[in-house]
C-alpha cells in the first residue's frame, strides 16, 4: 500500500478493517479533524457513506439501522463537542444492547489540557455505558503499530455486536496535515505487507467465532421438569438485537401450553406463527385486579427479553407469587419489581428450542383458555368501537393498514403504549423498532429514518408532537440518506402522558411546567425537508390518508390532531368495558 503520509495510511487501515469485519454503512458528520477517516471511508469501494450534518441526530439514525439489521453502523465526527452530542444516543445503545462504534477524532495528546481552540477531555467521554473504550495511540508508519490498529478495529466491531451488544467508544487522535498531502519519508517504502494492506482474500485482521451460553443436559433436564405445569406464562419483552426467534419461542409455548404474552417490541407479536401460536397481545387493558382476582395464579412464568412496557402487566405478575425465571444470555438483570426468582444465564432462543424437545407436559387447556378468550373479549371491545376519535384508535388502524412486510417505528410516551394496548397480533409481517433502552423521546425521526436505510420493506413512524419536534433536524436523512418513510404525527399540543400522572390535578403547574403546549404549526416542515404534508381529523379520514400515503412513493406526513385528555378518557372506558364484560 502507498499512501501519501501517515495520517492516510491510518485511516485507510481503519476504513479497510472495518469493511472486512462486515461494516456495510458508516454515517460521517462533517468536520476537519475527522478528515482522513472520513475520507478514507468514502474512498473505500465496500463501505457506503451517509452524510448527516447533526451529530445527535446523525447517533441516532446509526441507532436505527443497528436496530432494524442487528449490524454495527459506525460514526465519524470531528473533535470537540460534535462528540459530545453521540452521547444521549450512546445511552439508549447501551441500554437497549444495539451495536454502535463510535470513531472520534481528537487533537494529539500535547494539545489536550492546553487551551488550544475546539479540544475538549474526550477520554472515556461517554463513561461507563460503552463496552470497550480505546484513546488510539498516533497513527505510525510502522509494523507493530498498525498491527495493533488493526486489531482494535476488529476488536471493536466485535464487541459492539458481542453479548450483550451495545457501544464501542474508539478515540482517534490526528496532527496535521489532516488531507491526503504528500509528506516525503512519512510512509516508508518497505513497511511488511501485513501490517500496510492487512490479511489476504478480504479476511479481518482478527477472525470472530462467537459461541452461545446454554445449560448443560443436566441442568436443561431439571428446567424442564420444573416447567412441567399447568399454568405458565412466556412473557416475551422488548427484543435486544437481532430479536428473539418466532419459531424456537413458538415451539416452547407448543410444547408447555404457555400462552405467549408478547410485547409489540419483542417481535413475537405479528407474523405467520400467531395462526397457531397463543400469542397474546391485550393484557394491558385486562390483567385488572377485578379480572384477576378470580383466576388462579400462573405456577411459573418465563421471562425473555427486557421488562415489558406495559406497567399494568409488570405489577399483575409481582402480585401472583408465581416463580418467575429471567432469561439473559449476559446474566444481567432486568426485572425491576424485584419479583423474579430464578436467573437463568442461556441464550433465550438457543433454550426455547432445547426445551420445546424435552418437555411434554401440554399444559391447562382451561388455563390457555382464560387469556385467549380474555383476549378476544378486548378485541370484539376495540373493534365496538372502530370509529371512536383516539389515539390508541389510530395506533390500531396503523397496524391494520400496514404492507405485508412493513417496519413500525414507534416514539415512547404514548404511541408505544398505545400499539401495546391496542397492535392486535396478526399474521402480517412486521418489525417493530422502539428506544425502550433508557425510554426518551429525543432522535426518534433520525431512529426510524436509519431503521428505513436498513431495510427495503415499507417504513411507518408513529410519533408525538413534542418527540417531532426534537427531531426536525433528522428529517435531513430523507434526501441525504435517500430513505422514504411514512410519518404519523399525532398532536395534541404537549405533553399529553403526563395526563396520566397525580401532577394533572395541581394547576398551576400543570399546564405550563408538564403538559407544556407550543402552539406550532408543523406544515412548514414539508416544504423545507421535501414531502407531502396533510392534516386529518377523524378515523375515517385517517385511514383514507394513510392508505394512500403507504400505497404511493415518496415520504408523507400525516397529522392528526387529538386531544390528550379526552384520549385518556377513552382508553380508561374501552378498559372498564372490557373488565366489565369479563366479569360478567
Amino acid at each position: 500500500m502507498t499512501a501519501p503520509n501517515r495520517n492516510t495510511l491510518w485511516g485507510r487501515a481503519i476504513a479497510s478493517e472495518l469493511a472486512r469485519s462486515g461494516v456495510r454503512t458508516v454515517c460521517i458528520s462533517p468536520g476537519s479533524r475527522s478528515t482522513p477517516l472520513t475520507v478514507a471511508c468514502d474512498e473505500h469501494d465496500d463501505l457506503q457513506t451517509v452524510s448527516a450534518l447533526d451529530e445527535r441526530s446523525a447517533a441516532y439514525f446509526a441507532l436505527g439501522r443497528a436496530r432494524r439489521t442487528g449490524e454495527v453502523t459506525p460514526l465519524i465526527s470531528t473533535s470537540g463537542t460534535a462528540a459530545a452530542n453521540y452521547h444521549p444516543a450512546v445511552i439508549e445503545a447501551s441500554e437497549g444492547r444495539v451495536p454502535l462504534l463510535l470513531l472520534t477524532a481528537d487533537r494529539p495528546p500535547e494539545l489536550r489540557d492546553s487551551g488550544a481552540n475546539q479540544t475538549v477531555d474526550q477520554e472515556k467521554l461517554y463513561g461507563d455505558a460503552v463496552r470497550w473504550y480505546k484513546d488510539l495511540p498516533e497513527p505510525a508508519a510502522e509494523d507493530r503499530t498498525l498491527r495493533s490498529l488493526r486489531t482494535d478495529i476488529s476488536r471493536a466491531v466485535g464487541t459492539a455486536e458481542g453479548t450483550p451488544s451495545g457501544p464501542v467508544h474508539l478515540n482517534v487522535p490526528f496532527k496535521k496535515p489532516l488531507e491526503p498531502t504528500r509528506v516525503d519519508g512519512d510512509v516508508p517504502a518497505d513497511l511488511p505487507e501485513l501490517a500496510a494492506m492487512g490479511r489476504g482474500s478480504e479476511e479481518p485482521f482478527v477472525s470472530r467465532t462467537v459461541g452461545h451460553p446454554q445449560l448443560d443436559d443436566q441442568d436443561l433436564r431439571k428446567l424442564a421438569e420444573e416447567l412441567s405445569v399447568d399454568r405458565g406464562l412466556i412473557v416475551a419483552g422488548p427484543a435486544d438485537p437481532p430479536g428473539l426467534t418466532a419459531e424456537s419461542v413458538t415451539a416452547f409455548s407448543h410444547a408447555t401450553g404457555f400462552p405467549i404474552l408478547a410485547d409489540p417490541l419483542s417481535g413475537l407479536r405479528f407474523g405467520g406463527h400467531t395462526r397457531t401460536a397463543p400469542v397474546i397481545g391485550g393484557y394491558d387493558s385486562y390483567v385488572d385486579t377485578a379480572v384477576t382476582e378470580s383466576w388462579p395464579d400462573p405456577e411459573v412464568v418465563v421471562r425473555l427479553g427486557a421488562s415489558p412496557t406495559s406497567k399494568p402487566l409488570r405489577k399483575y405478575l409481582a402480585k401472583t407469587g408465581a416463580r418467575q425465571l429471567v432469561v439473559d444470555p449476559t446474566g444481567a438483570w432486568r426485572e425491576a419489581e424485584f419479583a423474579a426468582t430464578d436467573l437463568v444465564v442461556a441464550d433465550p432462543d438457543r433454550l426455547c428450542g432445547h426445551l420445546s424437545q424435552v418437555i411434554r407436559s401440554g399444559g391447562s387447556a382451561e388455563w390457555r383458555n382464560r387469556w385467549t378468550n380474555a383476549e378476544a373479549v378486548h378485541s370484539e371491545t376495540v373493534d365496538d368501537h372502530a370509529d371512536t376519535a383516539f389515539e390508541g384508535g389510530i395506533l390500531a388502524d396503523v397496524v391494520a393498514g400496514l404492507a405485508d412486510p412493513s417496519t413500525l417505528v414507534v416514539s415512547n410516551s404514548m404511541p408505544v403504549r398505545d400499539l401495546d394496548r391496542f397492535g392486535e397480533p396478526g399474521t402480517k409481517s412486521i418489525t417493530t423498532v422502539g428506544n425502550r433502552g433508557a425510554s426518551g423521546i429525543d432522535g426518534i425521526v433520525s431512529t426510524a429514518l436509519g431503521a428505513a436505510h436498513g431495510t427495503t420493506d415499507d417504513v411507518t413512524l408513529v410519533i408525538g408532537d413534542l418527540a417531532y419536534y426534537h427531531d426536525m433536524n433528522g428529517l435531513l436523512a430523507l434526501q441525504r440518506a435517500n430513505v422514504d418513510a411514512t410519518i404519523v404525527l399525532l398532536n395534541n399540543d404537549g405533553g399529553g402522558i403526563f395526563h396520566m400522572l397525580p401532577i394533572e390535578e395541581f394547576e398551576p403547574p400543570f399546564t405550563d411546567q408538564f403538559k407544556t403546549p407550543h402552539g406550532m404549526d408543523f406544515e412548514p416542515t414539508g416544504d423545507l425537508y421535501g414531502f407531502d404534508y396533510s392534516r386529518v381529523e377523524g378515523r375515517s379520514a385517517f385511514r383514507e390518508a394513510y392508505s394512500e400515503a403507504v400505497s404511493t412513493d415518496g415520504s408523507h406526513v400525516i397529522e392528526v390532531e387529538s386531544d390528550a385528555e379526552a384520549s385518556h378518557a377513552v382508553r380508561d372506558e374501552l378498559q372498564a368495558e372490557t373488565v366489565d364484560r369479563l366479569v360478567d
